[in-house]
């Protein structure tokens, strides 16, 4: 199965000639009435996204250097470097949840690409550092994304559609190295030609709640699993430069998970 995740999603802000217009007015109620009941706003997106590193500081810290956000091509894909043939539509229900979803202009799945150099531990005075992971690149096609925050809940609600066709990356401090590893859908290994088995699923539900079990914490971030499934392959992991074999896992799914999360 030679060949996640990532899609970024963006906003964009009109700006109006306000200078030729210094005199604005507040809209009245009937201008007002004419700007309600529409059916919410589409943006056609194509981006390229370059980071030289992020940093995540607590005492130590856990840094990622030099990514990249784009197009297939960007990991050695079929595709461009660009992440393209994206759309977002943006809507506000009448109940007040906000509902996004993205797709492709042209109906196809949205091919995306990302690389890093690396991803390290860092003492607090950089005396000592630890490479987790090293020479990450990976593409896949994102078959759907939908985002709901839903204002009865306070919650926002992901559902995706992904696959990822093909990924290397070195876990350098275990000297492991992954070549080839792909993740599909769950029919996948059936050789089901459709959407179940061109695309993992994920739906998640994310929200301030109370902690697990007999936890005291309150207003913690929750993030409930509420089902991921998919089939994955390793077509080799390495060891010492050699491959000791490949691994599949057929119809993996994760239901039922809660996590509660918070700082100490």
């Amino acid at each position: 199965m030679k060949g996640l995740k990532k899609i970024a999603l963006a906003t964009a802000v009109a700006a109006m000639p306000f200078a030729a217009h210094a005199d604005l007015k507040a809209l009245d109620d009937t201008a007002m009435g004419n700007v309600t009941g529409q059916a919410g706003v589409t943006i056609e997106l194509e981006t390229k996204v370059s980071i030289g590193q992020f940093v995540y500081t607590d005492e130590g810290s856990f840094t990622v250097n030099d990514i990249v956000l784009g197009g297939s091509g960007v990991a050695g894909g079929p595709g461009t470097d660009l992440l393209d043939d994206l759309y977002i539509d943006i809507d506000v229900e009448a109940d007040g949840d906000a509902v996004i979803h993205v797709g492709s202009i042209s109906g196809q799945p949205i091919d995306w690409g990302m690389t890093a150099s690396s991803m390290e531990l860092v003492a607090a005075d950089g005396s000592e550092s630890t490479t987790l992971v090293s020479n990450l690149s990976g593409w896949g096609m994102l078959g759907a994304l939908d985002i709901r925050v839903d204002t009865a809940t306070d919650t926002l609600n992901l559902d995706v559609a992904f696959n990822v066709m093909q990924m290397d990356f070195d876990v350098e401090f275990l000297g492991i190295g992954i070549r080839d590893m792909a993740i599909m859908g769950g029919q996948f290994f059936e050789g089901d030609p459709g959407a179940a088995g061109l695309f993992a699923v994920a739906n998640v539900d994310v929200y301030k709640g109370d902690g697990l079990g007999d936890s005291t914490m309150t207003d913690v971030l929750r993030i409930d699993i509420n089902d991921i499934t998919m089939d994955m392959s390793i077509g080799a992991i390495e060891i010492g430069g050699a491959s000791i074999g490949s691994i599949a896992m057929d119809n993996l799914t994760i239901s039922d998970t809660r996590l509660a999360v918070y700082g100490r």
